[in-house]
């Protein structure tokens, strides 16, 4: 593999495994898509242009009509985001999908993690929170409105890498992190890496009311628990993100050209404040605060999918 000259490269690896990852009866043909989708999300969240892949998997048992629905489907997302499977290995087990992606990055223009400052908004894209509404649609957990659940489960089964944002971004933006385990949580590494603390606007989040309906009807309920998916859920694969306030106008530009919601949520501050929620790992992490419309922290007992848990 040659890199374009005057590239460095951007690696990353993604692990699924079945029920831990995804239902072990997931469509194979959207599971394809989604193996190769997540870790070209973490491309994107690097400002990197995908380039290749590699592809090793465990399989119970040498099911040619499921390999050939997982085949149309990761192909499927390579052909769309212009990647090349190079490489890869297969052996029997329980399965388990381990994709490596390879991208291109012009030097000392990658988006870190560590680059924020006080004073930088936080941005995110799209919707947070339906691919864990989707999750909890399919475990039974809730019943959702019908145009909902196609809407919340094609988020978690098909997510979307935000591969043309995280280009657009560089220059732009001081540090960004895909939303895989939850925005509280991976919005805490930046915080984390950077040395700053977040303060987040729950007024400004990306809106899910009307999916709990509205009037005597309204389902409060199912309202907490969307905003639970929102901070915490995961499974989105959106660019979470901070910049500097002058670059307020041409973010908004980015977002009518993509033709994606790109939401300011909130600042990076300097200390952490009352009622604050660290991140999932329990170590001395960047400190998130969530406020409610009339400014009063709001605790939140979950922050993120704990990979050990």
């Amino acid at each position: 593999m040659q890199p374009t000259p005057g590239k460095q490269l951007a690696i990353t690896t993604d692990m699924l495994v079945a029920g831990t990852h995804f239902l072990p009866d997931t469509d194979p043909k959207n599971l394809g898509w989604k193996a190769l989708a997540v870790n070209l999300s973490d491309l994107a969240a690097m400002g990197a242009q995908p380039r290749w892949v590699t592809l090793a998997g465990a399989l119970p048992a040498a099911d040619e009509p499921w390999i050939a629905k997982f085949a149309e489907g990761f192909f499927a997302c390579a052909a769309e985001y212009g990647v090349d499977l190079v490489g890869g290995d297969t052996t029997r087990g329980p399965l388990n999908l381990s994709i490596t992606a390879i991208g291109e990055v012009e030097p000392g223009r990658a988006l870190r993690r560590d680059g924020a400052k006080i004073g930088d908004q936080i941005w995110v894209s799209g919707r947070p929170g339906l691919a864990s509404l989707g999750l909890a649609q399919l475990q039974g957990k809730i019943e959702l409105p019908g145009p909902w659940q196609r809407l919340c489960i094609a988020a978690l089964e098909k997510p979307r890498p935000r591969v043309a944002l995280g280009l657009a971004l560089k220059g732009i933006a001081s540090a960004a992190i895909d939303v895989s385990d939850g925005l509280l949580a991976d919005l805490g590494h930046i915080a984390e890496r950077s040395g700053c603390a977040a303060s987040l606007q729950l007024v400004k989040l990306p809106q899910l009311r009307d999916l709990a309906g509205s009037g005597a009807s309204y389902n409060a309920d199912l309202r907490r628990m969307a905003l639970d998916c929102q901070l915490a859920g995961g499974d989105d694969y959106e660019l979470c993100f901070t910049a500097p306030s002058e670059q307020h106008l041409a973010i908004r530009r980015i977002a009518a050209e993509l033709e994606l919601p790109l939401w300011c949520i909130g600042e990076m501050i300097e200390n952490p404040v009352a009622n604050t929620v660290a991140s999932p790992d329990k170590s001395a992490t960047g400190k998130v605060t969530v406020f409610d419309p009339e400014g009063q922290p709001i605790e939140f007992d979950h922050q993120g999918f704990d990979h050990f848990a």
